[in-house]
């Protein structure tokens, strides 16, 4: 990895792995906390597979604040790891544009908690800098706090 290229986020989540994992793969849940507030996640359609499709649409509290992502996975290691791209559509079909590859990475904790480092890659340091100026670490760590609220809500059912 280079540091000039990539961003992450690493925290302790409290509540167990397979909670996490369930709100990284099921689209309800994704939707609940994939963006910080007030934007949201109207839409999530994923396929969990390599090469399966990781689509998602942001909305901002503005009508025309909307995002489509269309994406793909490029690994899926059930429980820890998964790797996706917008450098890819669905089948590994090559986009025009591509801002960044994202992983998460699970792993048990002492005491049911979850260890999540959660980041993303990018080709040029120019693009690594404007998801920082997007609001990156506040924005992701923002979504790893609602995030951490529904797996612990998820435990407890």
């Amino acid at each position: 990895m280079s540091d000039d290229l990539d961003l992450k986020v690493e925290r302790v989540i409290d509540a167990p792995r397979d909670a996490v994992w369930r709100c990284w793969i099921e689209a309800e849940l994704l939707k609940q906390w994939y963006c910080p507030k007030p934007w949201r996640v109207t839409e999530a359609d994923i396929k969990l597979v390599p090469g399966g499709r990781f689509n998602c649409v942001f909305q901002g509290p503005k009508p025309e604040e909307r995002h489509d992502l269309t994406g793909c996975y490029l690994e899926v290691v059930p429980g820890e790891r998964l790797v996706f791209t917008d450098g890819f559509s669905e089948g590994f079909v090559p986009r025009p544009k591509h801002f960044m590859t994202g992983y998460v990475d699970l792993s048990d904790e002492a005491n049911g908690k979850t260890r999540m480092v959660w980041g993303a890659r990018h080709a040029t340091a120019e693009d690594r800098q404007a998801h920082l100026d997007m609001g990156f670490e506040q924005g992701w760590g923002a979504a790893a706090d609602q995030l951490e609220e529904l797996a612990r809500s998820l435990a407890k059912a």
